[in-house]
């Protein structure tokens, strides 16, 4: 009987261990018919190389650039900085080449559904595209369709994160209290 139970849990301790190994190549290699199926959905081209972009919100509504940002990521792109633009950009969007690679530039507002794409190379900034977001701007079909179907998979730690819109307001201040700043030490 202990020998049967030894040879039984050796067995199964194999199949665990082939199972968690198989999952873990499996992750390397390309699932034969994965591309067609995800260009039937309308997913955008990976790029080939690390595509470094910023994301700017120039048409002040509220989680543009999050929602572009997401949308790049989910796509390959290495988004590196996103947030609120200097100036209004009014209802249009532009994507920015900032390194002479036009065809990286066109990769990323394919994937935004931008159709205006200039060229203005900036050496100071160490990137390699930015997109300007109008208020005009929304989620290509594609990704609104994903992103509304699709929960986040279990590995992607977004879905822990907080969104603009859930986070808590803080409370306003009553008489005569004041709020410390960290960055100052002298005022203690």
């Amino acid at each position: 009987m202990g020998r049967r139970l030894g040879t039984l849990i050796l067995v199964a301790a194999l199949v665990a261990v082939g199972v968690f190994a198989g999952s873990t190549v499996s992750q390397w290699w390309e699932v034969p018919g994965s591309t067609a199926a995800a260009d039937a959905v309308g997913s955008v081209v990976q790029p080939r190389e690390r595509v470094r972009v910023e994301v700017l919100n120039g048409g002040g509504r509220a989680g543009l650039a999050r929602d572009a940002t997401e949308a790049l990521r989910d796509d390959g792109f290495d988004v590196v900085f996103f947030g609120n633009a200097r100036e209004s950009r009014g209802d249009s969007s532009v994507v920015l080449d900032r390194i002479g690679r036009p065809d990286f530039a066109r990769s990323v507002a394919d994937a935004l559904g931008i159709r205006n794409v200039r060229s203005e190379p900036d050496s100071n900034l160490y990137l390699d595209v930015s997109v300007v977001l109008g208020a005009g701007w929304d989620l290509p079909p594609a990704a609104r369709a994903a992103a509304a179907g699709d929960a986040p998979p279990w590995w992607d730690v977004r879905r822990f994160l907080p969104r603009e819109d859930s986070v808590m307001p803080v409370p306003p201040l009553g008489p005569g209290e004041t709020m410390a700043d960290p960055g100052r030490q002298g005022d203690r």
